[in-house]
C-alpha cells in the first residue's frame, strides 16, 4: 500500500540528516522531492504545490530540540498536514432513521457491489444491525446474482423484484419490506456508470430523491489515482453524496486518490476496501493513514484487529496449557487461524514500524503459512498433543505427506519448540500483566 510513495518520501527526508537546523537552503532541496514524490503519486499539481508551501511555511525557521533531528522534524510535519489533507478525523456512517437507507453510488467496475456486502457484514458483526441488501442494478448481467451470491456469504438476506426495470419502485418497495420485517438497515446497490452520461445521472437523482437516504457513498477504485478524483466531483456535482469509499486499496501503489479526493469534493473517505474477503474493510483513519504512508507503521489499527479476534476464555485455556507444558500444534494451528482472519499478510507487516520499510523487496503472500498447514495436517492427533514423539522416521512420513522437506519439518519443530520455551516464560508477571492489558482494551475506542 502505497509503496512507491513511502520510498520516495523517505529518500526526500534523507536530505536533511546531519543538518542541526531547517533552512531556506535544506527545506527547498527536501520540499522538492516531496512535491516530485506527490506528482508521482498522481496528486494535483496545484495540491502537491499548495501542500509543500504549508509544510514550509511551518518548517522555516523551527529550530530543533536537543532530542530531535531536522528530518524527524519534517516528517512530524508532514504527517500532520497529509492528516489535514486526507481530512483530519475520522468520519462515522450516519446510522439514524428507521431503517438506516444507504444508496451506493459509482463507476462500473469500481467494486460496489462486492463493497455492498462488506458494509452489510460490517455493519451485522460491528454495529450489531440486522442489514438489508438491495438489487437495483437492473442493468449489468448477473448483477443480481452476484449480490445474492455476497449476501448468502455473510447471511445477509438480499431484496430483488425479477422482471421490474424501475430501481425508483424496487428501492421503495425494499424499504416497506424492511420495516415490515425488523430490518434496521437497507443498504440500496445502483447500477454502475460506464461513465457519467446524463440518462444514468437522472436515474440515480431520481432514486436519490424517492427514498431520502440518510447516507450516499460513492464508491471509488482507488487505483484509477486522478481519474477517480475528477469522477467523484462530477458525482458529487449531482448527488452531493455524503462521503467516499476507496475500493482495492491494498493494490493501489501510489496513493494520489487517498491523498486528494476530500480537497477536491469536500466530503470524507469513510471507508476502505483492503481485500477481496468480506471481513476486509476498515474506517478510514486520515492520521492512521498518514502514518503508514511516511513508514511509521499502524499499531493502534493493528491491535484493533487483535482484539477482535481474542476470545478470553480460549486465552485463559491457552494460558493452563502453557502453564502444564501441554500446548501443542493443534493449538498453534488455532493461533495461525486467528492471525489469518486479521487480514492479507502484507498489510498486516505494514502496520508494525520499521518492518514494510524493512521487509519493502520481500513478496508476502497470503498463504505464508500453507507449509506449517500442511505439516501440522500430515500429523496424527497424538504426534500434535505431544510433538517429542516425533522421531526420524515420523518426520519422514510427515514430509511426505505435507509434500514438504525433513528440512521444513525440522524447521518448523525447532521454530515451536523456541516458541514454546519463550511462551513458559511470559507465564511469569510480564505475561500475566500482558493478559491484563489486553482484556482491558478490549472496547476501548480508538
Amino acid at each position: 500500500m502505497f509503496d512507491n510513495l513511502s520510498d520516495k518520501l523517505d529518500k526526500a527526508f534523507h536530505i536533511l540528516k546531519g543538518h542541526g537546523k531547517i533552512t531556506d537552503v535544506n527545506v527547498a532541496d527536501t520540499l522538492k522531492e516531496v512535491r516530485r514524490a506527490l506528482l508521482d503519486a498522481d496528486v494535483n499539481f496545484k495540491i502537491a504545490k499548495d501542500f509543500t508551501t504549508r509544510v514550509r511555511d511551518k518548517a522555516i525557521g523551527e529550530n530543533v530540540l536537543t532530542t530531535l533531528q531536522p528530518g524527524q522534524l519534517m516528517v512530524k510535519i508532514v504527517k500532520d498536514e497529509l492528516t489535514e489533507l486526507m481530512g483530519g478525523d475520522a468520519a462515522g456512517i450516519n446510522l439514524s432513521g428507521t431503517p438506516t437507507v444507504i444508496l451506493m453510488s459509482g463507476l462500473q467496475g469500481s467494486g460496489k457491489t462486492t463493497f455492498s456486502g462488506k458494509l452489510a457484514n460490517y455493519l451485522k458483526t460491528k454495529k450489531n444491525k440486522k442489514p438489508l441488501l438491495v438489487a437495483c442494478d437492473i442493468y449489468r448481467p448477473a448483477a443480481i446474482n452476484q449480490l445474492h451470491v455476497v449476501g448468502g456469504q455473510i447471511g445477509v438476506e438480499v431484496y430483488s423484484e425479477e422482471g421490474n426495470r424501475n430501481p425508483v419502485e424496487i428501492a421503495q418497495n425494499a424499504i416497506k419490506h424492511a420495516k415490515a420485517n425488523g430490518f434496521n438497515v437497507v443498504i440500496v446497490d445502483t447500477a454502475g456508470r460506464l461513465a457519467v452520461d446524463e440518462e444514468m445521472m437522472n436515474e440515480i437523482a431520481n432514486v436519490h430523491k424517492a427514498i431520502e437516504p440518510q447516507e450516499t457513498l460513492f464508491v471509488v477504485d482507488a487505483m484509477t489515482g486522478q481519474d477517480a478524483v475528477n469522477t467523484a466531483k462530477a458525482f458529487n456535482d449531482r448527488l452531493d453524496f455524503d462521503g467516499v469509499i476507496l475500493t482495492k486499496l491494498d493494490g493501489d501503489t501510489r496513493g494520489g486518490a487517498a491523498i486528494t479526493i476530500k480537497s477536491v469534493v469536500n466530503k470524507p473517505i469513510k471507508f476502505v476496501g483492503t481485500g477481496e474477503k468480506m471481513e476486509a474493510i476498515d474506517v478510514f483513519y486520515p492520521a492512521r493513514m498518514a502514518e503508514r504512508i511516511l513508514g511509521m507503521g499502524d499499531v493502534v489499527s493493528l491491535v484493533e484487529r487483535a482484539q477482535e479476534q481474542y476470545d478470553e476464555e480460549e486465552a485463559r485455556k491457552l494460558q493452563k496449557k502453557i502453564a502444564k507444558n501441554e500446548f501443542g500444534f493443534d493449538d498453534f494451528l488455532s493461533q495461525i487461524q486467528q492471525v489469518k482472519k486479521m487480514g492479507n499478510m502484507k498489510d498486516l507487516v505494514g502496520m508494525i514500524p520499521g518492518a514494510g520499510k524493512a521487509l519493502k523487496d520481500v513478496e508476502i503472500e497470503d498463504d505464508a503459512f500453507k507449509h506449517i498447514e500442511a505439516i501440522i495436517h500430515s500429523m496424527t492427533p497424538a504426534e500434535r498433543s505431544k510433538p517429542a514423539v516425533l522421531d526420524a522416521k515420523r518426520k519422514t512420513r510427515i514430509a511426505k505427506g505435507s509434500g514438504t522437506s525433513i528440512q521444513q519439518v525440522n524447521q518448523l519443530l525447532k521454530q515451536f519448540d523456541q516458541m514454546s520455551k519463550m511462551m513458559k516464560m511470559m507465564q511469569g508477571g510480564a505475561g500475566k500483566n500482558l493478559m491484563r492489558m489486553m482484556g482491558g482494551m478490549k472496547g476501548m475506542k480508538p
